[in-house]
């Protein structure tokens, strides 16, 4: 009864107690004893050897230490490889110089590594002290071949056509374990779509159809657990095109479609589109009646002189001879006299100009003139000059003009007047210097006798 009393409690919790016994024994083992490897699992290289490192520690005191090594395949027993007490070491003698071990280290060294060394490697390390203390680790290797450079080779070699062509890139490696694939482009990994699929390795790329979307540069990036290596770049040739066909000139005005030059200029037109292989170009010239192909290849030079017409439309064909593709744009050359137009305007646009600086320098000299004028008054001068002049050169000069001498002229006149004429006695013309164009002849009514007194020297003049 007291048994059934006791055990009650454990009846009703007993997954909750076992798990804490299970972890207080645990945490016992595990503050007495640790085992501790740096990974799970290590990659190892055929013929190569292969080094397995181990730590443990422990806080109590042991007399003896015991390292045991045990290899374990798939689906079958463990296999003991060797064994040490403390710093003896006691091996299997099948595997006598194929492992490695210097105690109290418990690391394992596998010499020469072979395909039939992959499998996993528990040690366990015994403590015996004042009880025995026991831990293990299990550590999983693997076997692998390095990976040889891959070689890239795509079919057709000679290239497929854009929309109606297939590619076919298969990657192939001389060695190498444990492969895995990894399609790249432009150094950006390949994924599945609409036009991209995959082999099951992963080691074929399939496009289909291509399109110029799918030109650039395809490696093969190939790598197991020991190795990476990646390919050659590899472009496959894609043929497409024409595309974004466009007519440019070296002068002119392009608007739209048309393009306007003046008479007597040579223009050069450039005809272009995106394509390979490159295009072959044809010029044709089109009229109202006719159609005209009147040169071969990307320039055209229309001299405008030798148009006889204002307006010409041109066409450009480009023609891409492995896609049997082809494309045409059209344009419009006008020929205008828009140069002398230019001149014409440029001259109106100057005129106002030329008549603003011809007043401003009417106006200075004018005030310059005004100025010395003013200044220097060159007509008071001219008069000094001829008052002080001597008496023959003003003489000769007045002879030269047609006058008489003014100072023969130079007295005192007295003006007489006789009212009746019949009583007084004519005079001779002599008397009457005055009368020179009546002389000889007698006077008749009013006459006034002129008498001339020249003073002599000094003598006063009366008032």
């Amino acid at each position: 009864m007291g048994h059934d009393v006791l055990m009650e409690p454990f009846s009703s919790t007993t997954g909750v107690w076992q798990c804490k016994i299970y972890l207080f024994l645990l945490a016992g083992s595990c503050l007495g004893l640790k085992v501790t490897v740096p990974s799970q699992t290590v990659h190892g290289i055929r013929g190569q050897a292969l080094y397995l490192p181990v730590h443990y520690g422990f806080h109590t005191p042991a007399s003896d230490i015991q390292i045991i090594w045990l290899f374990e395949r798939p689906h079958t027993m463990p296999k003991y490889l060797l064994s040490s007490v403390n710093k003896s070491v006691v091996p299997d003698l099948e595997y006598l110089n194929k492992f490695t071990v210097m105690p109290p280290n418990a690391s394992l060294l596998i010499n020469e590594l072979n395909f039939t060394d992959e499998g996993s490697y528990i040690v366990k390390v015994n403590i015996q002290g004042n009880g025995t203390l026991s831990a293990s680790q299990k550590i999983q290797v693997t076997v692998d071949d390095p990976v040889t450079k891959p070689v890239v080779q795509f079919q057709p070699a000679s290239g497929a056509v854009e929309y109606v062509g297939n590619i076919s890139l298969t990657c192939q490696v001389e060695r190498g374990t444990r492969l895995l694939y990894q399609w790249l482009k432009n150094g950006r990994p390949l994924h599945t779509s609409t036009t991209n699929s995959f082999s099951p390795q992963n080691n074929t790329l399939h496009i289909s159809p291509v399109t110029k979307e799918d030109i650039g540069n395809y490696t093969c990036l190939v790598k197991n657990p020991v190795s990476e290596v990646e390919s050659d770049i590899i472009t496959p040739t894609i043929y497409y095109g024409p595309y974004g066909l466009r007519v440019n000139s070296n002068k002119g005005l392009k608007v739209g479609e048309v393009f306007t030059i003046d008479s007597g200029e040579a223009i050069l037109f450039d005809c272009s589109a995106d394509s390979y292989p490159p295009n072959t170009y044809s010029w044709i010239r089109r009229t109202d009646n006719s159609t005209l192909i009147i040169k071969h290849g990307p320039h055209l030079e229309v001299a405008s002189e030798k148009v006889a017409q204002k307006t010409i439309d041109y066409v450009c064909c480009a023609y891409n001879n492995i896609t049997r593709r082809q494309d045409e744009t059209r344009f419009t050359v006008i020929i205008t006299s828009s140069g002398l137009e230019k001149l014409a305007q440029k001259g109106k646009s100057l005129s106002p100009l030329a008549i603003i600086t011809g007043i401003s320098l009417f106006l200075i000299i004018s005030m310059c003139i005004l100025f010395l004028w003013k200044k220097y008054q060159p007509y008071k001068v001219i008069k000094q000059k001829l008052t002080s002049r001597p008496e023959t050169e003003y003489r000769k000069a007045q002879t030269f003009s047609g006058h008489e001498d003014a100072l023969e002229d130079f007295g005192i006149y007295e003006f007489v007047a006789f009212p009746d004429a019949s009583g007084v006695p004519r005079m001779s013309s002599r008397s009457s210097p005055v009368s020179d164009g009546v002389s000889g002849q007698d006077l008749h009514g009013t006459i006034y006798e002129v008498i001339q007194h020249i003073p002599a020297q000094g003598q006063d003049y009366p008032e």
